[in-house]
């Protein structure tokens, strides 16, 4: 399917596409998703296929860098055990150069923020031991491969599948991931879907801070929890507190409960303003300065 989807299609579609109602575009796009960053959208007459949009890009050299990064980071993920959907990659030249990235369609029901939901509190804790399980396979990379390669994993539960029994991770389109200590993304590009005027405070209070939680098995396992909070399941915090505990191995600090309040309240905080930043930014550029604003923003986030 992935070689009917050409690049022809996206820049046909890049061009009629209206960012704030993708519904409205030339080739209709539904909403399905969001991320903290980037929305997830179907575009109509294309069956099983999701697409992440990212305009972040100046030069097509630029996109070709974050491709490979993206495609060495998602084989590292899957060498060391961790099962992903299907996807590809395109590059859209149209007002300016955009990454599209696409992943097999995975059902509503499958995803395990939703089986949250409607599973039992026994299904539940035994899903989440088997994200720690998954996220764990990642520390031992690293703990094995660290002078040469260390791998990042935002393994909140939103960001995880079952299918069939399998879990599947699908938050891979930023690709963090350090090569002889050296980050390999340029943290600069995600400040691109920022207000620029703002962009110095997000870079010295925020971003490196985001960044480097995401290679720290306890503050990984710590997202997960505190995440809980923002899913309503807030009763399934004590047992997985628990088994997170003991994953984390000797000589890493225990999770408590006070830490996954205040870093429920600081992540809380800290998307909040960042969402706000970009919903001001999106308001200015389309009412003051009269220009199309590129990204697709999500509505009111429940946290």
């Amino acid at each position: 399917m992935s070689q009917i989807i050409t690049e022809e299609f996206l820049e046909d579609f890049e061009l009629g596409l209206n960012p704030q109602f993708p519904e409205r575009s030339r080739i209709p796009a539904k909403v399905i998703g969001f991320g903290e960053i980037s929305s997830i959208f179907k575009i109509e007459g294309i069956s099983n296929w999701i697409f992440k949009r990212l305009p972040l890009f100046e030069t097509i050299k630029q996109t070709k860098s974050y491709i490979n990064n993206y495609i060495r980071y998602t084989d590292y993920l899957k060498g060391i055990g961790i099962d992903l959907p299907g996807d590809f990659s395109r590059v859209v030249k149209g007002k300016r150069v955009v990454l599209y990235v696409a992943q097999e369609e995975i059902k509503k029901e499958d995803l395990c923020q939703n089986k949250l939901q409607i599973q039992s509190e026994e299904e539940n804790l035994l899903m989440l031991l088997d994200i720690f399980k998954e996220i764990k396979k990642v520390y031992l990379f690293n703990q094995e491969n660290k002078d040469k390669v260390e791998l990042s994993i935002d393994g909140q539960v939103s960001n995880w599948a079952m299918v069939n029994g399998k879990l599947l991770f699908f938050d891979t389109s930023t690709p963090l991931f350090k090569l002889f200590g050296k980050e390999q993304l340029n943290p600069e590009l995600l400040l691109n879907s920022t207000p620029k005027a703002l962009r110095w405070m997000i870079r010295s209070f925020f971003l490196q801070e985001v960044m480097d939680r995401y290679y720290n098995l306890h503050e990984v396992y710590l997202d997960i929890l505190a995440n809980l909070v923002k899913e309503r399941k807030e009763e399934l915090i004590p047992k997985s507190m628990n088994n997170a505990n003991n994953f984390l191995p000797e000589g890493i600090e225990k999770i408590t409960k006070k830490e996954i309040d205040k870093y429920y309240q600081n992540d809380k905080f800290i998307w909040q303003l960042f969402l706000g930043l970009r919903r001001m930014d999106r308001w200015m550029t389309i009412n003051i300065f009269r220009k199309q604003y590129e990204f697709i923003l999500p509505g009111k986030i429940k946290r």
